[in-house]
């Protein structure tokens, strides 16, 4: 039997939306939303149903006949921390949703969305899938080295879920039965120890913890930073950019495109090659930290994201951590298709659709 189903991804400026006829893509748009569209809105939620209109609008013009869709799945925001899986949308999540219990972010619009799209059709149920909360960190991987700053999970998980179970799919393993660490490098670079199903320890990929990446500072000097944070020049927002927006290469180069800063050491620019070879070396730190979680049981590494298709990048990574287990490269992501496919297992009734709580 065809369902037809719409994934819902709304990201700071942006919203993607699919549909999907079973595991065939149908329709793709990435909305891009202009800056001063954007900043009449006192919320991220207040934002909500500007972005409704135009992902009905867009579904229309292309001619999706939305009483056909089966399953809305929405890009999960920050809710409590939750295992990983496939959620129903209830009365907890919304609330949580709406009042952005970790915090705003306009992926908390995802699931308020699609439950919203999902009931004004004849027949549609709505999800949403590994939100960056998704927490299965053992309790070691929590201490921080004081009560004051537990070490907290929230990564890319949609995607280095989705492409730790697609690996072990093209191996015909299950998921479940293998030790992998997978490394997301996008604008925010995760890595995560993932021991037979369970993502066991992630670096906090959101506000520093781990490598720095194109717009992240990763982890800084604690003391420096305290000066700095009292120093009286610096506002908390002013700080907070530093170390999520504009750090990274953003703070060295001005700019967040990896591949700029890829050209622009090729073409003999030793700084960025100095520090595009140093974001490789702190990836393949966080690499062998996790190898050190799983006790050197490593059944794979798998190198994922954007930055996955720089090969200045891969291969410096490479040579440092070959030694720890086989390496692969799945470069760029499909958090659509992901959202999709999880809809569509949640339907046939291939994963458990859980209850938040």
């Amino acid at each position: 039997m065809n369902q037809l189903i719409l994934a819902i991804n709304p990201g700071s400026t942006s919203t993607k939306i699919a549909v999907y006829r079973n595991i065939e893509k149908v329709f793709i748009k990435n909305i891009k939303h202009d800056t001063s569209d954007l900043a009449g809105f006192a919320s991220i939620t207040d934002q909500y149903n500007f972005r409704k209109d135009i992902i009905i609008s867009e579904l229309k013009n292309a001619a999706i006949d939305l009483n056909l869709i089966t399953v809305v799945v929405g890009r999960g925001g920050l809710v409590k921390p939750i295992p990983s899986g496939v959620y129903g949308i209830n009365e907890a999540l919304i609330h949580d949703l709406k009042v952005g219990v970790l915090g705003q972010h306009a992926s908390n619009l995802g699931g308020l969305i699609a439950h919203d799209i999902a009931g004004s059709l004849d027949n549609a149920v709505a999800y949403i899938v590994d939100p960056v909360v998704v927490d299965e960190m053992d309790e070691i991987a929590r201490i921080s080295g004081h009560p004051k700053f537990p070490r907290k999970s929230i990564f890319h998980a949609l995607n280095q879920k989705a492409i730790a179970r697609n690996h072990a799919k093209t191996h015909n393993v299950d998921y479940e039965d293998l030790n992998l660490i997978v490394a997301h490098m996008g604008g925010g670079i995760s890595v995560g120890a993932h021991s037979k199903g369970r993502v066991i320890d992630v670096n906090q990929a959101l506000d520093g913890d781990g490598p720095f990446s194109p717009e992240r500072s990763g982890g800084l000097p604690s003391g420096e930073l305290a000066s700095l944070c009292f120093s009286g020049d610096y506002t908390h927002a002013e700080v907070k950019k530093m170390i999520t927006g504009q750090g990274g290469y953003t703070a060295y180069f001005e700019t967040n495109d990896a591949y700029t800063v890829e050209m622009a050491a090729k073409n003999g620019d030793e700084k960025a090659a100095l520090i595009q070879d140093a974001m490789a070396y702190q990836v393949a730190k966080e690499i062998a930290a996790m190898s050190a979680v799983l006790e050197g049981r490593v059944d794979g590494i798998l190198l994922t994201g954007g930055i996955a298709y720089g090969k200045p990048i891969v291969e410096a990574i490479t040579r440092r951590v070959m030694h720890l287990g086989r390496i692969f490269i799945y470069p760029g992501e499909d958090e659509m298709k992901a959202l999709a496919m999880n809809g569509l297992r949640a339907l046939k009734g291939e994963t458990e659709v859980r209850e938040y709580k």
